[in-house]
């Protein structure tokens, strides 16, 4: 449940700054986050979200189960063109681009949470009860 960006252009650092504004939300959350904010990647960034989403979605996973795992941005293909300067000379400008992967995962419910703790904690107490009686036998075998 994955979707990746490649060389899109603008600079690592200032997508970052989205790409970490929904890290660890919920899908829904995430959307409405990416809406509303006025950054120049907050568009490209939605339409990848509702990429990853369609993936999920094709897997046949629930809308609302899911949240953004991780998201990553990193650099790109540099693209470098010259500026005209003074006296003839000319400068170098650094047109940077990046690549943004972003990976969703499936929740678990609070209730099978706590099923699983209390399935846990049954285990322990039916295998501290089988290590006493093994204890106990053997102090048995031991006194005969």
């Amino acid at each position: 449940m994955k979707a990746i960006l490649k060389n899109y252009r603008q600079s690592p650092r200032k997508v970052r700054l989205v790409a970490d504004l929904i890290k660890n939300r919920s899908v829904v959350d995430a959307a409405v986050i990416l809406k509303t904010l006025p950054k120049r990647a907050a568009e490209p960034m939605a339409k990848l979200l509702n990429s990853a989403v369609a993936n999920a979605k094709a897997t046949g996973e629930d809308l609302k189960d899911l949240v953004v795992a991780n998201i990553t941005v990193n650099q790109g293909v540099v693209l470098k063109r010259m500026m005209p300067r003074a006296f003839g000379r000319a400068y170098q400008i650094k047109k940077r681009t990046s690549h943004v992967l972003i990976n969703l995962k499936k929740v678990e419910k609070k209730a099978e949470k706590v099923e699983k703790v209390e399935k846990s904690e049954k285990t322990k107490t039916e295998t501290a009860k089988v290590e006493k009686i093994k204890s106990e036998k053997v102090k048995k075998a031991k006194k005969k």
